[in-house]
């Protein structure tokens, strides 16, 4: 079908008329913000108290450090904002997460060192006026890998969580969690077969609840359960492997082999021996290479209890 003919367009404000756009009708509210309704700030009995009301899924460039390269790095964060409200309110002021939010980064990246974030969910409660808030970023965490003979080098990555929450009379929970992947070997097919045996990726996942008084500058929380989750395994996962890196890899594998049952209590022992943490959850799912099901592990545990 030929369209390569002229045509003789309107100007835009026709054309938009012409796709159905209409003249502004008479305006009767008031356009100043003093003189507007503020439905969520209507104080009535609303029959529940609520846990959490707020925003989700929030895109912001943050700023993480790390003890290993690369040692500063700006990735992008996935944010939760929230507050508890009482039966007594109606709502929350949503646009208030959002303002704080670029307030502190100041259109740079956010910084989520968990001194920031303290000191940001304090402030958030106090410009909400409620008694707690609670932020959660969740964020690709990015390090260097070499490989084990060639020192040939890489960028590998795991997926990473902070969780902060602040109540003006409980003060701080601190919670952060790491899903890291290893290799693991099957201890069953090494012990029954006349030679090989199959092995996995393993995927380690730690949440663990910090001490409310810790702070980056005794340990990196990333590093440690990452050390936690990939020592305790077969072997590591590695971005660049030449010939005798594989060697040494398959072997490293070959001479460690682990069940998921083995490997969180291996990696229960290590998070528990450290002092910062106070409880925590690990688990470890085993893609299978023989099997289309996966296998899966866990253990929690609270630290306080055991006093």
């Amino acid at each position: 079908m030929d369209r390569n003919y002229p045509i003789q367009l309107p100007n835009k404000l026709e054309r938009h008329k012409l796709f159905g756009s209409v003249e502004p009708g008479e305006k009767t509210k008031p356009t100043e913000k003093e003189k507007m309704p503020d439905l969520q700030n209507t104080k009535k009995d609303f029959l529940f108290d609520i846990d959490h009301v707020g925003i989700t899924n929030v895109k912001h460039p943050i700023l993480v450090s790390s003890e290993t390269k690369p040692t500063t790095q700006t990735t992008i964060g996935t944010l939760t904002m929230t507050s508890s409200i009482k039966k007594n309110h109606k709502g929350t002021n949503m646009s208030r997460f959002t303002e704080l939010l670029h307030d502190y980064s100041n259109g740079e990246p956010f910084d989520i060192s968990i001194n920031k974030l303290k000191a940001f969910t304090k402030e958030l409660t106090e410009k909400l006026e409620q008694e707690d808030t609670q932020l959660q970023i969740s964020f690709p965490w990015f390090f260097e890998r070499s490989g084990p003979s060639s020192d040939k080098t890489g960028m590998n990555h795991a997926n990473a969580m902070i969780t902060i929450h602040y109540h003006k009379n409980t003060g701080y929970q601190l919670e952060v969690a790491l899903e890291g992947t290893v290799t693991t070997l099957c201890p069953c097919s090494k012990e029954i077969s006349e030679y090989s045996a199959h092995n996995q990726r393993g995927i380690v996942k730690m949440a663990v609840r910090l001490a409310p008084d810790y702070t980056e500058d005794q340990k990196d929380w990333k590093l440690a359960l990452l050390e936690a989750a990939e020592s305790n395994a077969s072997a590591r996962i590695h971005p660049v492997l030449k010939r005798p890196d594989e060697k040494m890899v398959t072997e490293q594998a070959y001479e460690n082999p682990r069940f998921v049952e083995d490997m969180v209590r291996l990696v229960a022992a290590d998070l528990y021996e450290l002092p910062f943490v106070e409880q925590f959850s690990v688990t470890c799912q085993n893609e299978e290479s023989i099997h289309l099901h996966d296998a899966i592990a866990t253990i929690n545990y609270d630290k306080s209890l055991a006093r």
